[in-house]
């Protein structure tokens, strides 16, 4: 059972990374929280997907677009919205902007264990998460006596943006790019997977519709929130119009922006706005 968030009865402005649309789940999740959480979103659509990139190219990357957007609109906190990048670049980031807070998303192996019955649980995430150093970490600490099925699902976060912007994607297609986390010799007792790409949270109902009703799906954007609200609890508020007005911010123009936009006010931001190397004057993107 989730435990309530903090109660913010003051101002503050959060920035939300990630490689896409994945952490717009987050921000719905901090905007419930709370009202006076005023959030700018940066998605680095010019290399996605993160999960199937090169660290060293990813980490370079990741600090230079946070640095340069903790400049320009002056954030509070940082919550590093994506699990690929939390878990390639959040220690660089901290020491590279030792000021300024940051929230990360790391795959919920703790909650997954403390949730199974059956001692047998599974993660869906990228293959870069899937792959990484950081997963054996976890499991050590917090799940040393379960069996861990991890499944890396090459296709899926690309299937999330396309359901994200109201399109049919066919459930076999789903199926095939996580059906792995049923070819384990355990697969049969897994009762608890947890989401380790904040995309997946845009296919959940769907996830659940095609998986048997004993598993319990995870999905860590509301604990993200509620950490975010916490850490903005030790932090002065900011003036009520500081910054501007919230902006959702894109690398590059992503596929059918068209469709994209008409989604995002949902969530809080009224267009697409272009994030340029150098400051220069907002422009629209095309559609």
């Amino acid at each position: 059972m989730h435990t309530p968030g903090p109660v913010l009865s003051a101002p503050y402005r959060v920035l939300a990374f990630d490689s896409g649309i994945g952490g717009l789940g987050i921000v719905r999740a901090m905007r419930a929280l709370s009202p006076h959480i005023r959030v700018d979103y940066l998605a680095d659509t010019a290399v996605f997907p993160y999960g199937e990139q090169e660290d060293a190219m990813l980490i370079e990357r990741i600090i230079s677009l946070v640095s340069q957007a903790i400049t320009r609109l002056r954030p509070q906190a940082v919550v590093i919205a994506c699990n690929t990048a939390s878990t390639l670049a959040l220690d660089a980031l901290r020491l590279a902007c030792p000021t300024i807070p940051f929230i990360g998303c790391v795959p919920p192996i703790r909650w997954a264990a403390r949730q199974t019955k059956t001692g047998v649980i599974g993660l869906l995430a990228t293959s870069a998460t899937v792959r990484r150093p950081y997963l054996t970490q976890l499991q050590t600490l917090y799940a040393p006596d379960c069996t861990l099925i991890a499944h890396a699902a090459p296709r899926l976060a690309s299937y999330a943006e396309q359901v994200f912007r109201g399109y049919l994607v066919p459930d076999q297609a789903i199926y095939a790019d996580i059906e792995g986390l049923f070819k384990h010799p355990d697969s049969a007792r897994l009762d608890a997977i947890g989401i380790g790409c904040t995309h997946y949270t845009f296919v959940l109902d769907i996830l659940r519709n095609l998986t048997p009703s004993t598993i319990t799906w995870l999905d860590p954007a509301e604990a993200v929130a509620r950490q975010c609200g916490t850490v903005l609890q030790t932090l002065p508020p900011c003036t009520a119009d500081a910054g501007g007005p919230e902006q959702a911010w894109f690398t590059a123009c992503p596929a059918d922006a068209a469709a994209l936009a008409a989604h995002l006010p949902a969530y809080g931001f009224q267009g697409i706005s272009l994030w340029e190397e150098q400051a220069v004057p907002q422009r629209a993107c095309p559609a």
